[in-house]
């Protein structure tokens, strides 16, 4: 595994247990401990940028943002083979936010990982902005597939991931769904055609966050066992808390076990719409309205004191 905690530097990791990190350009060993504490102190920073966009911007979707801040993080300082500096790099990792509305969490990545200035953050959804409501592939730097239509991004993945393959290229393509998304049945067809071809280069993460739009997904159309299915389709699947970090550190663990037996890979990792702020967690309303400055200030103290 690569792990790329410094913009201009590369750190080979072997295992789990003891690895290096980059903090100000200077390499230090680390055990496990420290390791989850650098992902958690992260993805309090994305936290923090998630919110700060959207209370300023005044619109945007920060329920599924905050559901996916853990596994994020996890993937673009620790996992993921990446380079910010070259973002077209054909070796690199690939990520698609199928579920495109909650960007959010994907610019506030990308523009801590420096793939774009910082202070672009604060132009979110305004006119002319490279940052707009769903993520477009062309207008900014790090984004691997333009998405907003939902059930759309694991079609784009299988098909990345073949044209990867036949270019002997072994990068492997990480797609994130929405829980309600997979209602979509363009995704049941996209993972039945990555079973036929043993697409082991494709990992779907499902945000099992038991909320959509309108409400509760088991009340507006129940998804059933996400498990169960997808190893119905010839998945191998990993069940993991997605905001635990240490779990979500083994769920990958396992997942690079796995591709040793040529099957896609789906991580079902179970998380809370609006996670790490009290007033937004599980409840349907914070899917897509902006905090007021009161509730901007609330949910900014919230969120410094990491997860509890």
């Amino acid at each position: 595994m690569i792990l790329l905690l410094h913009k201009t530097s590369y750190v080979v990791c072997s295992t789990l247990d003891v690895q290096g990190l980059y903090e100000g350009g200077i390499y230090v060993t680390a055990t496990t401990t420290d390791k989850v504490a650098y992902l958690e102190s992260k993805a309090i920073e994305l936290r923090q940028t998630i919110l700060t966009m959207i209370h300023e911007a005044g619109s945007g979707h920060p329920g599924g943002s905050l559901s996916a801040a853990d596994y994020v993080t996890a993937l673009y300082y620790d996992e993921m083979t990446i380079d910010p500096k070259n973002p077209d790099w054909m070796e690199r990792d690939r990520f698609i936010l199928s579920k495109g509305h909650s960007c959010p969490v994907v610019y506030s990545v990308l523009a801590q990982k420096g793939y774009f200035d910082y202070e672009i953050i604060h132009t979110l959804r305004q006119f002319g902005s490279i940052l707009q409501g769903h993520p477009d592939m062309n207008k900014v730097p790090g984004i691997d597939m333009t998405t907003g239509s939902l059930g759309q991004g694991l079609s784009c993945g299988v098909g990345m991931a073949i044209g990867l393959r036949r270019d002997n290229i072994n990068s492997r393509i990480f797609v994130a769904l929405g829980d309600g998304e997979i209602q979509e049945g363009q995704v049941w067809e996209a993972a039945e055609t990555a079973a036929k071809y043993g697409l082991d280069n494709v990992i779907a993460i499902v945000d099992n966050n038991g909320i959509q739009n309108d409400g509760f997904t088991k009340d507006i159309m129940p998804i059933g066992d996400v498990t169960a299915k997808f190893s119905a389709f010839g998945w191998e699947v990993i069940e993991g808390d997605g905001h635990d970090m240490k779990d979500i550190l083994r769920v990958l663990e396992e997942m690079n076990a796995l591709r040793s037996k040529g099957k896609p890979i789906c991580l079902n990792l179970k998380t809370v719409k609006g996670n790490g702020v009290s007033f937004m967690a599980n409840v349907p309303m914070w899917h897509g309205i902006a905090p007021n400055a009161e509730e901007y200030k609330q949910a900014m103290n919230e969120v410094k004191g990491g997860l509890k």
